[in-house]
């Protein structure tokens, strides 16, 4: 599991719980304006996030032209901008309202199907939408348990906690003693969280495919569905701009259940892909997926080479 490392920035922290504070009692549809002004300012002037979005989008997609491709690109880093701008409304907005701008729930009975039987349910959340909202919406109908990391800003995270958590929702670490209460909680017929799509830390994790190239996937899944026997199914809040948000709850692709590590991250990132199909322009793209490489866990001495990013 990714480790996360933060840094002290005590004025940056106020300014930006501060904007979240004044975003929260925002309409939808005044965020999403604002969004669509600033995702294309950041695929222009931002190097980084523009480079990492197109280089992971050819990868995917590598059947599109170069314009299909800027066009998907500025299209996913607008609702990265919608995502970021709507955590004030997730997680300090009027619950009545947050609840109220879910305008559909797909899928719902495979997590009530599980319980009914005695299991517990793992809830792949990948990159997707607005994860906060699916969050949201999770702790607020089910005993619900996620890990979770501090933000890179250390005075952030009491805000980020306290969003996260109002509604119900059990936090635990990234490490040995979360990963229990997780096994715990699904023992207790609960849901968890799992984030599917970021890449561990080495030694936690296998190479599978994801858009028919490699990346280094986590291995936890299997771990706690053979010691609990837990129903799997993949969750996302699909943003309706501008008017709200739909959740969808996909059953697993059957490879997850597998015993063989490689199998079952292969089923993970093929459930990551079934989600992206939704809508492609609400993934994250920008994240460095592909940031580990076969060669350099194998000792290449020019792995290097061989890297997107």
């Amino acid at each position: 599991m990714a480790q996360t490392r933060s840094h002290s920035h005590p004025h940056r922290a106020r300014a930006i719980a501060a904007l979240w504070k004044a975003l929260a009692g925002r309409r939808l549809s005044r965020l999403w304006g604002l969004s669509r002004i600033i995702g294309p300012l950041v695929h222009r002037f931002s190097r980084r996030e523009r480079q990492v979005t197109e280089i992971n989008l050819r990868e995917a997609y590598p059947e599109q032209d170069e314009t299909e491709r800027r066009q998907l690109a500025r299209a996913s880093l607008t609702h990265s901008a919608a995502t970021m701008l709507e955590l004030g409304f997730a997680w300090m907005g009027d619950p009545a309202r947050v609840e109220a701008s879910i305008l559909a729930v797909h899928g719902r009975e495979l997590l009530d199907g599980a319980r009914a039987e005695g299991r517990g349910v793992i809830v792949l959340a990948p990159h997707f939408g607005n994860w906060e909202v699916l969050n949201f919406w999770l702790s607020s109908h089910f005993p619900f348990t996620a890990m979770y990391e501090p933000p890179k800003i250390a005075e952030l995270d009491a805000v980020t906690r306290q969003g996260r958590e109002r509604m119900g929702a059990s936090l635990v670490p990234t490490n040995p003693r979360g990963v229990a209460a997780l096994l715990k909680a699904l023992k207790r017929c609960e849901a968890i969280g799992i984030l599917p799509d970021q890449e561990p830390d080495w030694g936690s994790g296998i190479f599978a495919p994801f858009f028919g190239r490699l990346a280094y996937t986590a291995t936890l899944l299997p771990k706690l569905v053979s010691r609990t026997e837990a129903r799997v199914v993949t969750g996302v809040a699909r943003r309706i701009p501008g008017r709200g948000f739909e959740l969808h709850f996909l059953a697993a692709d059957e490879r997850v259940y597998a015993t063989h590590e490689g199998e079952s991250a292969t089923g993970v990132n093929a459930c990551v892909e079934a989600a992206i199909a939704l809508d492609p322009a609400q993934y994250q793209w920008e994240y460095k997926r592909y940031r580990k490489v076969l060669e350099e866990q194998q000792g290449h001495p020019r792995h290097q080479e061989f890297r997107l990013y």
